[in-house]
């Protein structure tokens, strides 16, 4: 007795779900990695090959005005300046929970190196780890 089967299974899986799935995620991800910016504001890094794999939590900018050797100081990439004077009370403000202190300098190309110095000293007196940002080359 040959009994045969009247329906058939259909091995086809639809794809318009998937792709709206990955158009979603694809949406996301651009409009998320704009928001992400660890330095808000405007500077020409130096150029350099080697780069670090740590991560700082705090980030101080040094600004170059082009003017009357004017140079500002910026917390986390805040827009308002810091007087120099009250930089390395900030940082120890920041960092006084931190497990691995560490934080990262982002000084204009133009600033001269006795600028990033001073604030390279700040991390040496209170024994904490500093990273100087570069732009890949």
């Amino acid at each position: 007795m040959a009994i045969k089967r009247t329906t058939r299974v259909l091995s086809d899986m639809s794809m318009s779900s998937m792709t709206d799935l990955v158009f979603l995620l694809l949406i996301f991800f651009l409009i998320t990695s704009t928001l992400v910016n660890p330095n808000a504001l405007k500077l020409l890094l130096p150029k350099s090959t080697g780069q670090v794999s740590a991560k700082a939590t705090v980030s101080v900018s040094i600004k170059d005005w082009h003017q009357d050797d004017l140079y500002t100081y910026h917390i986390n990439g805040d827009e308002t300046p810091t007087p120099f004077a009250g930089v390395e009370d900030a940082i120890i403000e920041l960092l006084q929970s931190e497990e691995d202190p560490t934080f990262s300098i982002y000084a204009d190309e133009s600033v001269p190196v006795g600028e990033v110095v001073k604030v390279m000293n700040i991390a040496k007196r209170n024994h904490y780890k500093v990273i100087l940002a570069t732009s890949p080359e």
